[in-house]
């Protein structure tokens, strides 16, 4: 279970937090679930820079909590809902259906990646 004994940021109503462990896309899920939250999700550009925070501080890109839909192609929140905000890098997605994953860079922007690589643990409570 993810401790909270890492480092934790408050944005609004939300609360983030990392371990600095880095696993696979439906481990960091596991290990957010267990905790009583999920990946964190950033909705406004606020969020996404207390994010981003952690991926500097741990030199770690990590996942985020989107998915691409198998019908669509269009990246949605895990429970199905379209992204309100984004901030993809340049040229981003390309990764036409192989790359099924969100994962932010260390400048806060995102790129469509697989699922299967060691990403830093952000969970969203």
């Amino acid at each position: 279970v993810l401790a909270l004994t890492g480092k934790i940021r408050e944005v609004g109503s939300k609360i983030f937090a990392s371990n600095g462990k880095a696993v696979d896309f439906a481990s960091a899920l596991q290990s957010c679930e267990k905790a009583g939250g999920t990946l964190a999700t950033p909705a406004n550009e606020e969020e996404n820079k207390a994010i981003a925070g952690f991926v500097r501080q741990y030199k770690q890109y990590a996942y985020l909590g989107f998915k691409q839909c198998e019908s669509s192609g269009q990246f949605k929140h895990l429970n199905g809902k379209p992204l309100n905000y984004t901030k993809w890098y340049r040229y981003e997605p390309n990764g036409k259906g192989k790359e099924k994953c969100v994962e932010m860079y260390t400048d806060g922007s995102w790129n469509d990646k697989r699922c299967n690589l060691s990403r830093l643990i952000i969970c969203e409570f």
